[in-house]
């Protein structure tokens, strides 16, 4: 079978994204995993489902490149919403279902501004911390974010004790002057460091803002490029009205063959 695709970035986090609106393509994870692989494939960090749901303009089925299906993607999110608006699904303001539930989403100045989940609470755990934007992500704050050894670091902590089981994002983050960090990521179902994470890029933001006054906006820097992370702090542990801010990018089309009938 062959199938049509299209390939989106968004900070260097790239995915593939397929336009199943008719609802006819099923992929299993072997397939997601092959489409995904840089040699074999497509390349790409996951694979997302534009799909059609009652009541909303799209709906969100993210895949990590090791083929499961997987938990909340930011940079995803917001690549997905360039995709809708690119095959003429053009609205003012969009509302999304996606598997952590309801997102926002609109365009200003060139960026994708994308509704996150509300955070109540962010845990301690051996001195950094823990959190859930959507999906579960480690935070630790790092004073020589450029020579260190995200990899294996991160793998580390990822396939720990604690966290082996389902898995954790690995945020390593460094304050770069006031109201800027610079985030680097180990992301679970990729195993292995990332340009950039959305969620993670949105978890470091609020570990960073827990402690700071006056902050609602926080510039990030990535490998992959920048974004930026609003907010309303209830409190040190709460945080709502979150938007992950970036740029979203169309990177190219094609149609790749499957070994094996979708």
């Amino acid at each position: 079978m062959e199938l049509n695709f299209f390939k989106y970035q968004g900070t260097g986090n790239d995915f593939v994204i397929i336009d199943n609106r008719d609802g006819k393509i099923f992929l299993t994870t072997e397939q997601v995993n092959s489409l995904c692989d840089r040699r074999f494939g497509i390349g790409a960090d996951g694979l997302m489902l534009l799909n059609t749901k009652e009541g909303y303009d799209f709906e969100m089925k993210y895949y990590n490149a090791d083929g499961n299906e997987s938990s909340m993607c930011g940079n995803g999110g917001r690549c997905l919403t360039q995709f809708a608006f690119d095959r003429g699904i053009v609205k003012d303001k969009y509302k999304f279902m996606a598997i952590d539930g309801e997102h926002d989403a609109y365009f200003t100045k060139g960026w994708v501004y994308l509704k996150m989940k509300d955070v109540n609470s962010i845990e301690k755990h051996c001195g950094s911390f823990i959190l859930n934007t959507g999906s579960p992500h480690y935070v630790k704050h790092s004073n020589d974010l450029g020579e260190m050894n995200v990899y294996d670091e991160g793998n580390e902590i990822r396939y720990s004790d604690d966290f082996k089981e389902t898995g954790i994002n690995v945020n390593f983050v460094e304050s770069t002057e006031e109201g800027k960090i610079s985030v680097r990521t180990y992301e679970r179902g990729v195993e292995n460091e990332t340009l950039s994470c959305g969620t993670g890029v949105t978890a470091s933001a609020l570990v960073f803002a827990r402690e700071g006054i006056g902050f609602n906006r926080i510039e990030v820097s990535t490998l992959g490029g920048e974004l930026a992370v609003e907010f309303d702090k209830v409190s040190e542990t709460h945080f709502e009205n979150i938007w992950l801010c970036g740029p979203a990018t169309y990177v190219f089309k094609g149609v790749i063959r499957l070994k094996t009938t979708v």
